[in-house]
């Protein structure tokens, strides 16, 4: 076996466990059915979710639905979440709807993208092993449980209150982040839909304002999904405020960031434009 894959094989448990984890602390003070905490379901849930699309993917040896199936993973998760919870308010439809229309537009997006592109380059080493496909898979079952693990302790929580102030302010912090997510993609594809900017790095635009909006924009609706669960999390609940925390980690220190920064170095490092423009350009706040 190969050392990638021995290392592989021992994190795949820490994965499941973070996962387990997270479920036995966002069940707390949660709905129930049939004995089973709604909380600790949805996030078994996501992780069946990607186990049952790996099969056809690695049989196939193809990535191309990989993000799709995230997307549907939120979509999926979340609406159970809401139906089989004792008490829907309008809180939860208020989550559901931002998490729905968030999952579907970004889903869609890396969708029509990768077919475009015929495939994505960072699985190419890791698709023939079967262990370190099925870690990616997993992975994203993390990812999802992490990410949504606010969302979710709101949904499903035995605690009720009307909406009010905290909801107003989460909504409207993920107007505006949503806004410039979708805005800054929007921007992107079409400057690499322009054969005159083949080659070229986008610096126009929100690009302009930050080398990285499009994150930024991730981490802000979060942050108003957060907001908006706040005033109901009561007890354990209160780890699952790792979602907006976990955003953030993930973009600035592991996937996000620090991989394109380093892409973009190794294609354009050394021009004088290029240098320029990381030196007038913060890598993810957008500058006034």
């Amino acid at each position: 076996m190969k050392k990638a894959d021995r290392n592989t094989l021992i994190a795949l448990p820490i994965v499941i466990l973070i996962g387990l984890g997270v479920a036995l602390a966002g069940s707390q003070g949660g709905a129930t059915v049939f004995g089973i905490p709604v909380f600790a379901f949805s996030v078994g849930l996501a992780f069946l979710i990607q186990w049952l699309a790996f099969i056809p993917a690695y049989l196939l040896q193809t990535e191309k639905f990989f993000d799709l199936t995230g997307s549907i993973t939120y979509v999926s998760v979340t609406i159970i979440a809401v139906l089989l919870s004792q008490f829907v308010d309008g809180r939860s439809i208020l989550l559901l709807a931002l998490v729905v229309i968030w999952a579907a537009r970004l889903g869609s997006f890396l969708f029509r993208r990768i077919h475009k592109a015929g495939k994505d380059a960072r699985f190419d080493a890791i698709k023939p092993s079967f262990i370190r496909f099925l870690s990616t898979w997993t992975l994203q079952g993390l990812w999802v449980t992490l990410t949504l693990a606010t969302a979710l302790a709101a949904i499903t929580t035995t605690t009720r209150k009307e909406l009010g102030l905290f909801a107003l302010i989460g909504f409207l912090i993920w107007i505006f982040g949503f806004t410039i997510e979708v805005a800054a993609d929007a921007q992107k594809s079409r400057f690499r839909a322009d054969p005159k900017n083949k080659g070229k790095f986008i610096n126009t635009g929100l690009w302009a304002r930050s080398r990285h909006p499009n994150y930024f924009g991730e981490i802000v609706l979060w942050i108003g999904v957060a907001v908006i669960a706040l005033p109901i999390l009561r007890g354990w609940q209160w780890v699952t405020l790792i979602s907006p925390l976990f955003v953030i980690l993930l973009i600035t220190r592991i996937s996000g960031v620090p991989m394109l920064e380093k892409r973009a170095d190794e294609k354009w490092g050394g021009q004088e434009d290029y240098e320029a423009y990381k030196e007038r350009t913060p890598v993810l706040i957008p500058r006034p």
